[in-house]
């Protein structure tokens, strides 16, 4: 499971971007849980599913990877997972590792 932090001035949708970036970018309806979890299955991901932290600053996102998926199937899904975390959090894969770096030095 991984905690992505929500660039400022994309919090207050959060709850929309969320759901809309799954149908978006992966062209399926999610399926809602009772707690708010959002859930997919799409490509090589058996499982992904998204929800928001507390007060709607953070995301987070769990997955199970299918371990049987071709390398085309990979690599696209793997494309598509990444623009998925930039149009929800805002920041991109370069921004989120530094996020994770700081979050990490800042636990130790």
């Amino acid at each position: 499971m991984q905690e992505y932090q929500i660039k400022r001035g994309y919090t207050k949708q959060l709850a929309e971007s969320m759901v809309q970036g799954l149908r978006d970018l992966f062209e399926t309806e999610p399926v809602v849980s009772a707690d708010g979890h959002y859930t997919i299955t799409y490509g090589a991901l058996q499982r992904l599913e998204v929800w928001s932290g507390e007060k709607g600053k953070t995301l987070f996102v769990d997955t199970e990877a299918d371990m049987n998926a071709g390398d085309e199937t990979i690599i696209d899904t793997n494309r598509r997972f990444r623009n998925y975390l930039q149009q929800v959090t805002g920041y991109t894969a370069k921004e989120r590792a530094k996020k994770a770096q700081q979050a990490a030095k800042a636990s130790e």
